[in-house]
Parts: C-alpha cells; structure tokens; sequence
C-alpha cells in the first residue's frame, strides 16, 4: 500500500502560482517503493468529473499534460524526498478545483483515472478573478 498526502493548495488571484506536493507517508513510506510508480495530477471541481491534468514517469525523465494547462503547470518529482510536485504559474479561475496525486504502475492509459492504483486525500485550489 502506498500512502499519499498532498499540501500546497491554498486560495490565490488569477495569474499568480502554487506549489502543490504529494509525498508518500506512513509507517511503510520508503522511497525506494516510491520511486517504481508513475505519478499524476488530477483535479475535480464542484459538478464535474475528474479531470487529468500531468503525469510524470518512474525516473522523471517523461512528463505530459492536459492542453488546458500546457505552458503553465509544471510536474516534477524528488524520489529522494518521496515527493512529486505541481507547479502552477498563470492561474485562471477555471483551474479552481480539489488537486489529487495518484500513483499507477502501469505504463498505459495514464490520462484515465481508472488506471491509479493509489490516491491522496487531495488538497483545495481556489483562484480568484
């Protein structure tokens, strides 16, 4: 089992940023387990479904993206530090929503939410107009 909590999230104004972070926690949190799951970002507003926004690859060396936030977010990760993150630049109100981290060993099918094994609680991102 894989334990992921996300932090970051917060209320900003349209064009500024936040940093979001998925780190693996729990007793059992080992950074060599970590480091063998890809990892994505989803996100789910009030009355819509749950939406693929980035994913990023075991190494780090593949990253992909939704075309709604290409050019302004940024996925990254630390297996070191048991962390991935979400960097968000440019905010528009429209990427108000909960923030999800989930983790998938599977190398396919990446932009579907049902192919994640693991889920965070997720973390509030309010942007202001």
């Amino acid at each position: 089992q894989v334990q992921l909590v996300e932090s970051g999230g917060g209320l900003v104004q349209a064009g500024g940023s936040l940093r979001l972070s998925c780190a693996e926690s729990g007793r059992a949190a080992s950074g060599r387990t970590f480091s063998m799951y890809n990892m994505g970002w989803f996100r789910q507003a009030p009355g819509k479904e749950r939406e693929y926004v980035a994913y990023i690859n075991v190494s780090g060396s593949y990253t992909n993206y939704a075309e709604s936030v290409l050019g302004r977010f940024t996925i990254s990760r630390d297996n070191a530090k048991n962390t991935v993150y979400l960097q968000m630049n440019s905010l528009k109100p429209e990427d108000t929503a909960v923030y999800y981290c989930a983790a998938t060993s599977s190398r396919y099918g990446w932009t579907s939410y049902i192919e994640y094994d693991y889920w965070g609680q997720g973390t509030q991102v309010t942007v202001s107009s």
